[in-house]
């Protein structure tokens, strides 16, 4: 059966449109990947549960027409596991920023990793704290400017894909809002996947990220997510190893999944095998 050509307007909730989203915000462009990725699985809206914490990234969940969870700062991953664990048959999507993901969130990322349940947890690096007015965040890194770091940042940043493969995610990838297509099928490989899929996606903050440190406007800030990243084992990178990598780092289908696990302690304790 063909599938219906892609319509945006199927998967929103209109009536919070137009979106509060900066101008030249990558913000929109992850979610439309999202939406894509969506379509292009032919899941249906009931078969999706979308919970997010607070902050720029975490709009995403008011915005798509699925059932959803808005929650509280840092918190969304342990929501989707609360979620996840009562209903294992529904695809559960987390999208998160810098601090929901990495700063108060961190050690619920770490365990819900370790654990390997069943969630896709995107990341929306714009190394910025954007809706709270642009401190730095733990993926900014040093020598950047923010306005809790008017001459610059000494904090080193985390590496999303190292601390995601380290804490046990079977399923770790990262790529950039300019390359929206490959985010489209990364997502939907990191949805699929029956584990912790742990998906970074570069995503620009022009108003305070690019402003105070001088990155230029929003096409100025995709343009180098073009010249300074490079798809995994591509000549381009061998060429300049010190590039960002871009792709599918982890796929490991053989560790069991969380909640499948549970279950079989359930049935185990339920024939008194405990």
């Amino acid at each position: 059966m063909k599938q219906e050509p892609f319509n945006f307007k199927n998967y929103i909730r209109h009536r919070f449109f137009p979106h509060m989203w900066c101008p030249g915000c990558g913000h929109g462009i992850v979610l439309g990947s999202l939406l894509r990725a969506v379509h292009e699985l032919s899941l249906s809206k009931n078969e999706i549960v979308v919970t997010s914490g607070i902050g720029c990234s975490s709009r995403i969940s008011g915005y798509v027409d699925f059932h959803s969870l808005h929650t509280i700062h840092g918190r969304a991953l342990t929501f989707a596991t609360g979620v996840k664990l009562s209903k294992p048959g529904i695809k559960a999507i987390v999208p998160m920023g810098d601090g929901d993901a990495l700063a108060i969130g961190g050690n619920h990322f770490i365990h819900a990793a370790r654990r390997n349940i069943d969630i896709t947890a995107i990341v929306m690096n714009n190394r910025i704290y954007g809706m709270t007015g642009g401190q730095f965040s733990p993926l900014s890194g040093c020598g950047k400017k923010a306005t809790t770091a008017p001459y610059e940042t000494i904090d080193r940043n985390f590496d999303v894909v190292e601390l995601a493969k380290s804490a046990g995610a079977t399923f770790v990838a990262r790529s950039t809002v300019y390359h929206a297509d490959e985010c489209k099928n990364i997502l939907k490989k990191a949805i699929s996947h029956n584990g912790f899929s742990a998906v970074e996606i570069l995503t620009q903050c022009p108003t305070y990220y690019g402003r105070k440190n001088k990155e230029g406007d929003a096409v100025k800030m995709m343009e180098s997510y073009k010249t300074n990243t490079a798809r995994i084992g591509s000549k381009k990178l061998a060429k300049n190893p010190d590039l960002i990598q871009r792709g599918i780092f982890v796929e490991n289908t053989h560790m069991p999944e969380y909640c499948r696990a549970y279950d079989r302690i359930i049935q185990a304790a339920m024939k008194g095998r405990v």
